[in-house]
């Protein structure tokens, strides 16, 4: 029997080149009646079953198609049987019988950019049609000459289920009924000039594990969340006059099972561990490295393949969402890296998707990162816009994500980041700035705050561009805080030097203040401190093994006394000598010995003392919470200030940079009154040496440092006093007087006058 179909037709069919396969497969109104066609290279026969009657169809071409006359077919109710070559019989309904669901209006917001929910249509969607359960797939391929799904149903054969082409939308779509969550699936793309690819999906929403690369079909709706307090909570939560305290960590490296062939720990075991261990730390927040699917573990994620996908390394996306539900019920809030600026070149991803330049810009002067081997998204193309855009909507909707620090944002700024003169395009007025860029983060910022109130959002951005933390209205480009990179800078090249030089650099830590409000910060020590040579945090402290603990919880309690939000890298409340290692997990041995303990322990002072006081967190963006006792002291290296809340209310600061003890530090205070301890590193349940500890300081009325009153007290070495300002009460009030022991001297020494007299 020939072909009903013009020759064309057929053989782009059996050679897997048709772009409009349901013009031509399925049941079809001929002359006479209905034409049923189906394509089954590996079928030996086909036949109808409608109800209880099988009709037979006939082969019209060597290579598997199939037809057959029929009249008053309904196309929702057959199937069709076949009869592979080597006998077995298999049955189904026909994909080629079911209406298209991409309508006209999400193809005109996905080609406008303004389709900000986007994933609810692309990618692989469980549902039913018609009363059939299958999966709904769809992608854009827009330069594709023909796209199919492949997977272990069809033999990974391109041939089989082609995809219907929607046009100018660049949108391709099938149904195919009986696939079900966890099938394995990839889109293979015929292009031009002898393109042909197999893809993962760029809106797969779940991934197999490198170095498989194949998609798995998920319902991302199926979980059932508990976070519901949370939620609400959130909504009305002005994080800027909050504690914000982020504990950053790599899933993969935290901790790991070493007499089960040093795996990773799942999502779930996470929950169960390393949720109490930032809780009884005190931290507000846990800030997750990149999740989205990547190919290489040495790219730590910033290299992701699956935007859509969080990473199978530690189990399904429900295990993941567990895993925030459960942060959540604890109160701690969950961030993740997102990876907008650029992607890696692997075949089965992103790059030259349909035989083209499609995500990616086609001139290497705008499309590449040479630096790191990867490719830049066009942000001026309006579906790329929409991708990411309902990505960052998609961590918000589906897996209750509190924040994004969206990744180098400066590299995304500029044209010519990282490149020499001649390696870049300038823009349209000739200037070095990305403009395309620069709008797509504009209206990042604008949609999640808009859509969800009481998220963050946190660019890691290096440079001075300006009001990269103001809103949009006013110019800026809309994130809610920004990387202090140049205080990370100033302070870590500081501390590191030996305390004797510390009084010839004391600029270094004055000078942060100059710019502390021009931006909400956030003051990081990141993972990009301890690695590539750099040594881990307590390894770049100087001195004897005392001096390199007390230095670093001196650095620590500087860092939160700091105007600005406080982000620290795992690792750093065990005291690692060695420099992170993302193949490795944490030195947890350490915490045998007492000097690592006990810097844990000072850890989780330090955030409870942080979180408690609110002069140390209220205003941290203004210099309404801030005020100079002393910045001058450069020659003993110490340093002094204030911090105050919207009360007035006030917490004294004090650092002493070297290892001298001064025996009665005077300082002048704003207020007369009693001020009364919060935070001492120096003492031994830390690890310090606990000279001339006091618990209240009482003021005298003696003029010093520009203020009426002052106080006098022993200043212990490397060391970080927090004293708590009292109301002033009247001599009946007031406690009774201790005497204390000088700094440095034996136990039978005499004793020194009491704190806070004359």
């Amino acid at each position: 029997m020939k072909s009903t179909l013009p020759d064309g037709a057929v053989k782009a069919i059996v050679y897997g080149m048709h772009g409009m396969p349901f013009d031509v497969l399925g049941v079809h109104d001929c002359e006479g009646g209905q034409v049923l066609r189906t394509f089954q290279p590996f079928a030996a026969n086909v036949e109808l079953v409608n109800g209880g009657e099988l009709k037979r169809l006939e082969r019209t071409h060597k290579d598997g198609l199939f037809e057959l006359m029929v009249s008053g077919l309904d196309k929702s109710s057959y199937r069709l049987r076949m009869t592979g070559l080597e006998g077995h019989v298999w049955e189904l309904h026909d994909p080629y019988s079911f209406p298209l669901q991409i309508t006209d209006f999400d193809r005109y917001l996905f080609g406008e950019g303004t389709h900000y929910r986007t994933y609810e249509k692309m990618g692989a969607h469980p549902m039913s049609v018609d009363g059939v359960e299958g999966v709904h797939f769809a992608v854009w391929a827009p330069n594709a000459i023909r796209v199919s799904v492949i997977g272990a149903f069809n033999r990974w054969d391109g041939r089989h289920h082609p995809m219907q082409n929607r046009g100018e939308s660049g949108i391709w779509e099938i149904f195919i009924p009986e696939m079900k969550t966890g099938d394995l699936y990839k889109f293979e793309v015929k292009g031009h000039n002898d393109f042909l690819a197999q893809k993962s999906d760029p809106y797969a929403f779940c991934s197999e594990l490198r170095p498989r690369t194949a998609s798995v079909v998920w319902d991302y709706n199926s979980y059932k969340w508990n976070d519901a307090a949370w939620m609400e909570k959130r909504k009305n939560t002005d994080w800027m006059k909050k504690p914000i305290s982020v504990y950053e960590v790599h899933l993969g490296s935290w901790r790991r099972v070493p007499d089960q062939g040093n795996r990773w720990l799942t999502y779930r075991e996470l929950a169960d561990t390393l949720l109490p261990h930032v809780k009884k730390l005190g931290f507000t927040h846990i800030e997750i490295m990149p999740l989205s699917e990547h190919p290489f573990d040495g790219s730590w994620g910033y290299q992701t393949i699956g935007y859509y996908s969080i990473t199978s390394r530690y189990g399904t996306p429900d295990d993941f969402k567990y895993f925030v539900d459960r942060c959540h019920q604890e109160g701690i809030g969950v961030i993740l890296d997102w990876v907008p600026a650029h992607f890696p070149k692997d075949g089965h991803g992103l790059a030259y998707f349909d035989g083209s330049h499609l995500y990616e810009h086609a001139d290497p002067r705008k499309g590449e990162h040479r630096d790191w081997g990867t490719l830049i998204f066009n942000f001026g193309r309006n579906e790329v816009r929409a991708f990411l855009l309902s990505n960052a909507v998609f961590l918000m909707d589906v897996y209750h994500i509190d924040g994004l620090r969206v990744d180098a944002v400066a590299s995304m700024l500029y044209l010519d980041y990282s490149r020499n003169p001649g390696e870049w395009i300038p823009n349209k007025y000739g200037g070095r700035e990305d403009l395309d860029a620069v709008e797509f983060l504009k209206k990042f910022n604008e949609l999640v705050y808009g859509n969800y109130p009481g998220i963050l959002t946190f660019a890691e951005e290096s440079t001075a561009w300006p009001k990269v933390s103001r809103p949009v209205y006013d110019g800026g480009l809309g994130f809610g805080l920004k990387w202090n990179m140049g205080w990370m800078h100033d302070t870590l090249q500081y501390i590191e030097k030996d305390p004797i030089h510390r009084r010839y650099h004391h600029n270094s830590l004055t000078f942060s203040m100059i710019y502390a409000f021009n931006e909400n910060f956030i003051l990081p020590f990141s993972h990009d401190e301890v690695v590539h040579g750099k040594g881990s945090m307590l390894d770049k402290m100087p001195g004897d093994l005392w001096q390199k603990f007390a230095n670093l919880r001196l650095l620590l309690a500087y860092m939160y006394a700091h105007p600005g939000k406080k982000l620290l890298f795992m690792g750093v409340e065990l005291g690692q000598w060695s420099e992170w290692n993302y193949a490795e997990s944490m030195d947890w041995h350490l915490l045998q010995y007492d000097s690592h303990r006990k810097l844990q322990d000072f850890m989780g002072a330090l955030n409870r003392a942080y979180t408690a006081h609110s002069p140390l967190h209220e205003i941290d963006f203004s210099w309404e919470g801030f005020e100079w006792i002393d910045l001058h002291d450069h020659d003993n290296s110490i340093l002094s200030f204030m911090r105050k809340n919207e009360k007035g209310e006030a917490v004294l600061c004090v650092f002493n940079f070297t290892p001298v003890v001064r025996s009665e530090y005077r300082l002048g205070v704003p207020a007369a009154g009693e001020y009364e301890l919060v935070l001492n590193s120096d003492l031994i349940e830390f690890g310090g040496s606990d000279v001339g500890c006091v618990t209240t300081l009482v003021s005298e009325p003696k003029k010093w440092h520009n203020h009426d009153d002052s106080v006098r007290f022993p200043l212990p070495p490397l060391a970080a006093i927090f004293l708590r300002q009292r109301a002033k009460k009247s001599p009946a009030e007031l406690p009774e007087k201790k005497e204390t022991v000088a700094p440095g001297s034996p136990p039978s020494a005499k004793p020194t006058p009491t704190v806070g007299e004359g």
